[in-house]
């Protein structure tokens, strides 16, 4: 009975100690938010150090129908896009986030409002971002924008 009860109290502190698996994947979630979200500060703070810290060495970039990978980013684009999330405020939707192990798919949409030198803006966009959890830190590994003007009401 003694054996009974110490492998009963055994198997009910490990099943108390062990997360749910539910609350590890919000946990994650919450991580991918958080990269994107860091990601999106660090341009909208002019920090391209952190900007590009939060990208892996084989990103691929997709915007305005290219296709650029981290080198041709950091030397061309990037620049570009921390002075459009300087001069122009964007109102983000809830990012959507789905998890599969150590990969994760991160999807929202925005709309940006604004002007940037003598052009007014007043766009909807989405964007749609993939991360890889490398050494317990997750990293942009794919990030695709895509906006149209908005039409009005």
């Amino acid at each position: 009975m003694l054996l009974v009860r110490s492998v009963l109290a055994l198997l009910f502190t490990a099943v108390a100690l062990t997360p749910p698996v539910e609350l590890s994947a919000q946990a994650a979630a919450a991580e991918v938010v958080a990269t994107v979200d860091a990601y999106h500060s660090a341009l909208a703070a002019g920090d391209s150090v952190t900007a590009l810290s939060l990208l892996a060495d084989d990103v691929t970039i997709l915007e305005t129908g290219n296709v650029e990978d981290k080198e041709h980013y950091r030397s061309g684009h990037l620049s570009g896009d921390m002075r459009f999330a300087q001069a122009v405020p964007r109102e983000r939707s809830e990012i959507t986030v789905q998890v599969i192990g150590d990969a994760a798919f991160a999807w929202s949409t925005s709309v940006t409002q604004g002007r940037m030198g003598e052009r007014e803006i007043n766009s909807q966009g989405a964007e749609l971002a993939v991360l890889a959890r490398v050494d317990g830190k997750w990293l942009i590994k794919a990030i695709h924008w895509s906006s149209r003007a908005r039409r009005a009401p």
